[in-house]
Order: structure tokens, then sequence, then C-alpha cells
């Protein structure tokens, strides 16, 4: 089948969301009400091992918590024997929504906002079912299954405000009040995706619901779509309401995969490979978990020059980052995510030219003489030179030429760098100590 031949093939990107380059996911419910799972492992190494049996069994996801839970002898079975007995998962619901109901989720948007976030995405519903907003299609096979406040709506305004875009997560393939956890396979997974009349009229009201209330910027499906359903009817929709939106390929991997099914979006999780075909996004919590989890230290979190340089690298090979912030129960979003969360802001201050709106260059990677590595973007005739670290003296940048007139500066300062082309290089004379930085930018207009 051609590419053109489905519905939506020919549909550009829209520029907003190219341009936007960084956003945040929050992953918030009942499972932060238990906070707990096993943080030896990092997911993104489990699934490019393919070794999906461990990732299953030990997850260090904390909102899976209820299909960890429901594998004999996992490190969450265990745990939950011991700390919580015979406490049902509806105790922890109806904690969450007691102690959720004090949150005012319109405070985060000024941490969002300081971080350099350009959208946002909180999860609406989870596997578990819960609904993070006053739904008028409640859930038929429990009580109470959702918050007392409208959380996305209040969140939306928030973000708004602020100039941010609000988009919306939905889980469509799982939903363990239709269909009871405890898979530990790929092939399990797929056959816990519900498929009923009943499910399949709940999710896309539900769906349907969240566009005409919210207008989100971004539609984020998880898992799948009912296999009974074509996503084709959810998009139109859509479209029809959002003309600017974005859809991710959630819906249904494989059909996008093998071009059958349009989707905006490749979304790689914590994983930075590029797609080939489209324009991808790579989300990732903080640490190793979306939701809170108690267990995490700095040791399971990337540092701060770490997670810059890490939105850098995907920025400059054509990507997006959503990155995950969990608040915990009452709202709080843990200080180690908070502090990340500002200092990258901090270092967008200053550097963020060569990040929003930009495109890929012709060299998008590259290492100076010294061993750092470089990573490149461009915005109209400018490119920058994203540096690793601090660096001094002269900088050889390979296979960048300039043309007569050209001007070198140091973003955060207007001052013209002495700068001269040697053979195929460019070679830029800084100052010396320069202060320990993530990433140093420089911005060539004229480069050829």
């Amino acid at each position: 089948m051609s590419e053109a031949a489905f519905p939506f093939a020919e549909r550009p990107l829209p520029d907003w969301y190219e341009d936007a380059k960084f956003g945040i996911f929050i992953h918030w419910g009942p499972y932060t009400v238990p906070c707990f799972a096993p943080v030896e492992n990092n997911m993104g190494d489990l699934m490019a091992g393919d070794n999906w049996t461990e990732a299953f069994r030990s997850s260090p996801y904390t909102e899976w918590y209820l299909n960890s839970w429901a594998l004999e002898g996992s490190a969450t079975a265990k745990h939950h024997a011991e700390v919580y007995g015979d406490r049902t998962y509806q105790s922890f619901v109806e904690e969450f929504r007691e102690r959720s109901n004090g949150v005012d989720v319109a405070d985060w948007s000024d941490l969002f906002q300081a971080s350099g976030a350009r959208y946002v995405v909180p999860v609406t519903k989870h596997h578990d079912g819960f609904l993070m907003w006053q739904s008028e299609h409640a859930n038929p096979n429990r009580t109470d299954w959702m918050a007392t406040r409208d959380h996305v709506g209040e969140l939306a305004e928030a973000v708004r405000e602020r100039g941010m875009r609000f988009g919306v997560y939905y889980s469509g393939g799982l939903d363990w009040t239709f269909s009871e956890p405890g898979f530990d396979s790929v092939m399990g997974m797929i056959q816990n995706i519900p498929v009923t009349p009943e499910y399949c009229d709940y999710a896309t009201a539900h769906v349907h619901e969240l566009i005409e209330r919210y207008s989100p910027s971004l539609l984020w499906n998880d898992i799948a779509w009912p296999m009974t359903l074509d996503p084709n009817d959810v998009f139109s929709y859509y479209y029809d309401r959002v003309p600017d939106g974005i859809v991710n390929d959630r819906w249904n991997i494989i059909a996008v995969r093998s071009g059958l099914l349009h989707a905006d979006i490749a979304t790689p999780e914590y994983s930075t490979k590029a797609s080939d075909d489209r324009k991808w996004e790579v989300c990732r919590g903080v640490g190793r978990s979306f939701a809170y989890n108690r267990m995490e230290t700095e040791a399971t979190m990337p540092s701060v020059d770490e997670l810059i340089w890490m939105l850098v690298d995907i920025v400059a090979r054509g990507g997006n980052l959503l990155l995950n912030v969990g608040p915990t129960a009452d709202g709080q979003i843990p200080m180690a995510q908070a502090s990340r969360l500002v200092a990258l802001g901090w270092w967008l201050r200053v550097n963020g030219d060569a990040i929003y709106g930009t495109r890929t260059w012709r060299i998008q990677t590259g290492v100076t003489d010294d061993g750092r590595e470089i990573r490149y973007s461009m915005n109209g005739d400018t490119v920058y030179a994203c540096v690793e670290g601090g660096p001094s003296g002269e900088l050889r940048l390979a296979d960048v030429s300039v043309s007569a007139g050209s001007v070198v500066t140091m973003l955060g300062n207007s001052r013209t760098l002495p700068h001269r082309v040697d053979g195929n290089d460019l070679v830029i004379t800084l100052v010396d100590h320069l202060p320990a930085s993530p990433a140093t930018v420089f911005a060539i207009t004229g480069a050829i």
C-alpha cells in the first residue's frame, strides 16, 4: 500500500510541535499511594534487550503496580504482602481521592514554565482505569473510580495562561477494571486489551469528551486502541476540532510501522533512538519510573548535566523530549525532580535559541580535538554548535566553513568571537576559564 493510500498520510506536522522541542509529562494517580517499584533495572535496557518477562516482573514503573503485584514472586508482590497485607487497590483509590482533593495542580504550572517546557501532557486515565477528571461516563465496574476534582481542566487552564500548549494522555489499550492484570509477556499484554462493545463505547466516549472539553494540542494514546475500532475515526473527530493537533503512534504501532496507519509522531520510551520515517518524541521519567517512586535516589536519576545534554542530543537529531514528573499523592513534586527542571530552564534561558524553533543541520554530531561531543542545530541562516562542557583555547569545528562576513558569538554574550577557516574547519578563539557547563553554545552566522 502506498503512503498516500491511507487517511491523513500526507498531513504535514504542525509547526508548533516541531518548534516546541520540550514538553512535560505527568503521571499522577492512585498508584502514588503505595509509590513502590524496584529500581534495580532501567526499563530502556530491558526493552532494548527484549527481556520482556523481566521487564514486567521487575518493572521500575510504579504506575504498573497492579500488574506487578499480580505476578507471584515479584518484588512488588513481596513488598505488598510485607507492608500492606490484605489491603486492596480500592483502598489506595479511596486514599488518593481524599489526599488529591486538596491539591491545586495549577501551582505546578509555574515550575513547568520555569523549566522551559513548551507543552504539558498529564495522564487522564492510566491502566488502572482511574479517571483524573469529572467525566460524564463513569466506570461501570467500579464505584467512585474518578477524582473528586477536575484536575485535568484546572491544569489545562493554568498551563495555557502561562503560554504553554496542553495535551492529554489516555490509556486506550489497557484498563484493568475491564480486564484483570497479571501478564508477563507482550502476547499476554495484547490479550489483556479489552475489546468488548461496552469498553469500546466507554473508551470512545472518554476520548470524545476529552477532545470536546479540553481541545488538547496533543492526543497521546498508550499501548493500543481496541482492535475492533478504527483509529481513523478518532483522528477525524479530533482533527476536525483541533486542526493543528498531534496524534502519536501508539494507537497501533504495528500498523504505523507497516505504513497502514497515520501517526504524527513516534514515541520511543527510555530510548533516544531516532525514527527513520517520522518526527519522534522521547518519553521518559526524571528517574526510572514515570509515577512517583519512593525508592528512587540520586543514583537512579540522570544528573543535571546529563539531562541537559540529553535534550541537546535529541533536538540535534530531530526529536523532542517529553520529560515526566511524578507528583506524590499529596501533589508534591519531589525536590530531586524540581531542581532538575529549574536547572534545565536556567540553561535554556541563555541557550534556548539553539533549541526552540530549530531544525536539523547537514551535520548533526561531531567531536572536538579534546574529545568533547558536539551537536548542531540551525534556525534560518544561523547554525548552533552545542559543545559539551566549557571549552577553552581554540575550538575546532570539523567540516564547518563560513562565508565572508560571518559572525560567531557565544550565547549569553553578544561579543563577536575571533575565528578563521583552516582548510575545511572553522577555528574559534575562546577566552580562558569558561565556567563548567553542561553545554556551551556558539551561534555561527554564515556557516556553509
